[in-house]
């Protein structure tokens, strides 16, 4: 398919091909850069400040973002991973020539490269004093219009790409004219770094573990499935690292964890993305108070060390992350919410029958578990504002955690509640083999084969349990709604550099 060009792409090439009649390569091999325009500016100051009146050179590179031609000057713009810096240019000093062949060949969004003395204008604008310039990379296409404003005697540029659909299918045009977005990709990576920084500092070892898997488990998710050709094999990419890192704590590995992409083949919303980057750890000879309390201390260090503060305002709430965090019982936050007290309802039948005479809508044929998940999500999700810890699940949406003693119905799990949503889920780990086998037997004859909270049968699972596993608690986190949180985003989408999307028409 041959490229179909704009007007303006096609005034770009003609430019493009005059460089290259001229013997000026578009696309150069090399770059010279001696520094950032960071780097330069504090190199320059730093100088002015011990008297050293010795003139800063400099070789800068970076995306040329305004241009000013004045006569026989012309001022302009570069920016760097660093930040902006001016270029002044002077016929007296590259030649008339070279000046009207910057004027005319150059546009916004060229990459280009400039050498020459630092100086400070009589506005007090540290500039390149340009004696050479080059082009590295010719941008055929123009970026999207930006506006630039002075807030506070800062350059702010606003971009005027605000189509979501357009930012997110060419983040690339996004990143390159909104700051904003770019901040958000440094605060996730700082995140990232945070949460090892912690962990690694509490024992904790990090491990990888198989994407592909030929039984998919350890969560509640339809997974995607593909074929492994030489193999003959149908495998599934993995929706959760649990039952791979668990085994692990069996091999007397007592402290793992792994970051990593999970996948899950659900539906889109504003905090679910099929492909997600999570964090799990597992704790041997913890349980899920213990994994709270390390929990409270992990968010904590992390706000510390990535925004400076643990109290931050996340779509018009002003959220308090320190610690501790509330702590309030599943049966009493619904018995609040939803008015049902559900150790009252201990069958499905029992449940549905509260909730239709209320005026609820349960969905027919619904387990107990899955009733009181949707009491949850309907009533008291949305009211858990600030970090709660919402503890004691039912036993049959957590095949993988033990009982509370003495209540064989609700086990040791708890979820990480932020701003209305789920942000962590923990639980204390089952860890006795008989129980486990009975409980995917379970979740296979109760449960239809397309559904979520079916658990398949994961021999090899159970084999090393069989081993011995030890008593552990056990961590999931979505790294992408603390990166949400942190940065104030509305949509997962925002923070998630490639965000799936529906195919173009």
């Amino acid at each position: 398919m041959t490229t179909e060009y704009t007007p303006l792409e096609q005034t770009r090439l003609e430019k493009l091909h005059r460089l290259r009649a001229r013997g000026i390569e578009p696309y150069p091999t090399r770059a010279q850069r001696t520094h950032t325009s960071a780097q330069a500016i504090r190199a320059f100051e730093a100088r002015e400040a011990q008297g050293d009146t010795e003139p800063l050179r400099a070789t800068l590179a970076g995306r040329l973002r305004a241009v000013r031609p004045m006569g026989k000057i012309t001022f302009a713009h570069i920016e760097d991973v660093d930040g902006r810096i001016q270029l002044f240019l002077r016929a007296n000093d590259i030649g008339a020539d070279q000046l009207d062949l910057f004027n005319r060949e150059f546009d916004l969004g060229d990459f280009i490269q400039a050498s020459g003395e630092l100086f400070r204008t009589r506005t007090g604008e540290i500039t390149l004093k340009v004696e050479a310039f080059t082009m590295l990379a010719k941008a055929i296409t123009p970026l999207p219009a930006a506006k630039d404003e002075l807030v506070d005697g800062q350059i702010v540029r606003h971009a005027i790409l605000s189509d979501p659909e357009t930012r997110y299918r060419q983040r690339y045009a996004d990143l390159a004219v909104n700051p904003e977005v770019r901040r958000i990709f440094r605060t996730r990576a700082a995140v990232l770094r945070a949460l090892r920084e912690f962990l690694d500092g509490h024992g904790f070892l990090e491990v990888e573990t198989p994407i592909l898997q030929p039984i998919y488990g350890g969560a509640a998710a339809k997974p995607f499935v593909t074929h492994h050709n030489q193999l003959h094999q149908d495998l599934y990419l993995r929706i959760s690292f649990e039952l791979y890192l668990k085994r692990l704590t069996v091999g007397g590995f007592e402290r793992v964890y792994e970051i990593g992409r999970d996948f899950r083949n659900e539906g889109v919303s504003f905090k679910h993305n099929p492909e997600f980057t999570q964090l799990e750890f597992y704790w041997a000879y913890a349980d899920y108070l213990q994994v709270m309390e390390l929990t409270e201390q992990m968010i904590a260090s992390v706000c510390d060390r990535v925004i400076g503060r643990r109290t931050l305002t996340y779509q018009g709430h002003e959220i308090d992350f320190n610690i501790p965090w509330r702590r309030l019982e599943m049966r009493q936050g619904l018995l609040e919410t939803a008015g049902i007290d559900i150790s009252q309802h201990p069958t499905a039948e029992s449940l549905a029958a509260e909730m239709y005479a209320r005026g609820m809508h349960p969905k027919p044929g619904a387990t107990r578990g899955k009733l009181i998940d949707q009491l949850l999500s309907d009533y008291l999700e949305p009211m858990l504002i600030q970090p709660t810890f919402l503890y004691n699940y039912p036993r049959d949406i957590s095949p993988l955690a033990k009982s509370l003693p003495g209540d064989p119905q609700t086990v040791e799990r708890f979820e990480g509640y932020v701003a209305g949503f789920e942000l962590c889920n923990a639980f204390t780990e089952l860890n006795d083999p008989l129980d486990q086998e009975a409980r995917f037997l379970e979740m296979g004859r109760d449960y239809a084969a397309e559904d979520e909270e079916r658990h398949p049968m994961d021999e090899d699972y159970l084999q090393a349990m069989r081993y011995g596993m030890p008593p552990q608690g056990g961590f999931g986190m979505g790294v992408d709604r603390l990166t949400m949180l942190l940065t104030d985003s509305h949509s997962i989408r925002e923070v998630i550099l490639f965000p799936h999307l529906r195919k173009e028409d």
